[in-house]
């Protein structure tokens, strides 16, 4: 059996072993999809997370004894990436945030009564306290991630209603970023459905469905904060990252 086959099957029950395997074939796996779509896809496409979740359905169904699963591979990703092309439709919208929301320092009333200016000022002067010497990267961020979350159709301000605030909770929320970080495919579901895959999530974190249903946004924002280029904002998140290295 060749090195191959081997961390196929592997991978088909064991997710660690998928996501190396992801990692040493991403740049076939890219090629794919762009030779689908007869243009350079990067993983920064929503392609790019059907070309991934194509190929965790190949690894899947792939059987060792019958073909190659690249040979499978190769046919299930270009298939879905064309089947996404005919039906997805492009959609945008705009959204307002704040970092503050994310340690639920502002309570649901002030929350509820800020306009739109306030919401501004107040996120300006977060981040400029965050970053003072580097105010126009901090702007940037939040350009970037309003771009990102209006996808998911809600706005970082709203995390002001839905952050943890019990120790307790706060922890879970975290080993559930953290589990969905390091997933591939569970961060390709969220990022091509524009969901967060509880089942899936609450399955493979031990994390309550209960907990991630009320937290879903932040779980969503703290995740795309966290696999991005947001240092600033992720500053926010620290604790995430600090309970991971205990």
């Amino acid at each position: 059996m060749d090195e191959l086959r081997e961390k196929a099957i592997a991978a088909k029950t064991d997710e660690r072993a998928f996501e190396e395997l992801v990692a040493e074939h991403r740049q076939w796996i890219l090629r794919c999809a762009s030779e689908a779509t007869h243009r350079y896809i990067t993983d920064s496409d929503d392609e790019w997370s059907v070309a991934l979740l194509a190929f965790h359905e190949a690894v899947q169904n792939y059987d060792g004894e019958k073909g190659s699963l690249k040979a499978l591979a190769s046919v299930v990703i270009r298939r879905r990436v064309l089947d996404y092309i005919r039906s997805e439709g492009r959609h945008e919208a705009e959204m307002s945030v704040i970092p503050g929301a994310f340690d639920g320092e502002l309570g649901e009333d002030e929350a509820s009564g800020m306009n739109l200016r306030v919401q501004q000022a107040v996120a300006e002067r977060s981040l400029d306290e965050a970053a003072d010497d580097s105010p126009d990267r901090a702007r940037e961020e939040i350009a970037g991630m309003q771009e990102i979350l209006k996808a998911y159709g809600f706005s970082f301000f709203d995390l002001a209603e839905c952050s943890p605030r019990a120790g307790k909770t706060k922890l879970s929320c975290g080993k559930a970023v953290r589990t969905l970080i390091a997933s591939a495919v569970l961060m390709a579901l969220m990022r091509l459905k524009h969901l967060l895959p509880i089942k899936e999530l609450s399955a493979q974190s031990g994390v309550v469905r209960k907990i991630l249903e009320r937290h879903r946004k932040y779980i969503i924002a703290a995740a795309e904060i966290l696999d991005g280029d947001f240092p600033i904002l992720a500053s926010y998140m620290s604790f995430i990252r600090e309970e991971a290295s205990l």
